[in-house]
């Protein structure tokens, strides 16, 4: 008795159009998640700029105690650079003194990359600890 064997070939691997539903989930994956990342980065950039300005706040106050006036000269506050800009470069930080060094405004500025963050391109903070911004949501708390 002979019995014919039918060989049965089993293809493997991805058709085309497999491929590409594939590439298109993907695509609309990333064109979700790349805005919120970019968005997420830009707001971790931002408390670098809040950290530095209550830090260079507490020199300016250190000063005060010392000589009854702040300084606009970032070099006297140990800082190194007038403008001082921040560790990642993200914010450059200025001081803006008024009557008679009694009082004072630092300013952060967006730089770079962080210039794309238009709703808080700037952060102030004054001697009293009063921190302001364009937009209310730009001091995190």
């Amino acid at each position: 008795m002979l019995i014919s064997k039918t060989i049965v070939q089993k293809q493997s691997g991805f058709t085309l159009i497999e491929l590409m539903i594939v590439v298109a989930i993907i695509g609309i994956l990333a064109a979700v998640v790349y805005p919120s990342y970019t968005d997420f980065i830009v707001r971790s950039n931002r408390a670098e700029a809040q950290r530095e300005l209550v830090r260079i706040a507490n020199l300016q106050e250190q000063l005060f105690v010392d000589s009854r006036s702040y300084s606009n000269d970032m070099n006297l506050l140990g800082l190194g650079a007038d403008p001082f800009v921040t560790e990642n470069g993200n914010y450059s930080i200025d001081a803006t003194i008024a009557n008679n060094g009694t009082t004072f405004v630092l300013t952060a500025t967006a730089q770079g990359s962080q210039s794309r963050d238009t709703d808080c391109s700037n952060l102030t903070i004054n001697e009293v600890g009063q921190q302001s911004a364009a937009n209310n949501f730009c001091w995190e708390k």
